[in-house]
């Protein structure tokens, strides 16, 4: 029997490099998608045994479809696919219940192995992957349900990092410097009780900040 999924992601050359791959195996693509918006649009509207997502999503990233696939649609397998090796995405994408993370730099049969795995309900994730995030997935030392007491920027920076920014990145897009926000990270791992950035996004995360 076919496995039936949808590919996103907004470059049609990766898609169609995509179907190349997928080519002559029991995988059937039966929807693509090139931004978030078109994602969602399709979810529920075609049988899908899985969703194969890209991070870089115009309009609605992959990782907030995917939180928002696992609210409607929480047992259909999402594997993000995407060329970012980024702990603090991979951590999200833990926390926010995807089948696995793949790196678009695999090979082909690796890539039809983990679609078939993970289209029968099979987590994927590697023991690296898993390694990287061991600690950002333990229960932090503030619990969830008391309120940290952030600032208003404090909150601003949260998020961003949440996010997957660097501290630079962070700058540019709040418009301080790279010294305001390593000082604002620094409160904030304080603050909440984690010990690093990639505790924080998942802190972040489970506190539906982002």
């Amino acid at each position: 029997m076919a496995i039936q999924i949808l590919i996103a992601d907004n470059h049609e050359v990766v898609r169609a490099g995509i179907k190349s791959l997928l080519k002559d195996t029991d995988i059937r693509i039966v929807a693509e998608a090139q931004n978030g918006n078109e994602v969602l649009g399709a979810i529920g509207q075609c049988e899908l045994d899985l969703a194969l997502l890209d991070v870089s999503l115009p309009d609605v990233d992959g990782l907030n479809c995917l939180a928002r696939i696992k609210v409607d649609e929480p047992d259909l397998p999402v594997v993000m696919f995407t060329t970012h090796n980024n702990p603090t995405y991979i951590a999200r994408a833990v926390a926010l219940g995807a089948s696995g993370y793949v790196l678009k730099s695999v090979d082909r049969e690796t890539l039809i192995d983990n679609i078939s795995d993970a289209s029968r309900g099979e987590p994927i994730w590697t023991h690296e992957e898993l390694r990287r995030v061991t600690g950002a997935l333990m229960t932090p030392r503030v619990p969830l349900e008391v309120e940290a007491p952030l600032t208003r920027r404090e909150d601003e920076v949260l998020k961003q990092l949440a996010f997957g920014l660097t501290n630079k990145e962070i700058a540019r897009a709040l418009g301080i410097s790279y010294e305001t926000v390593k000082e604002h990270v620094q409160h904030i791992l304080r603050k909440i009780g984690v010990s690093d950035r990639t505790q924080a996004a998942v802190w972040a995360v489970r506190k539906g900040l982002v």
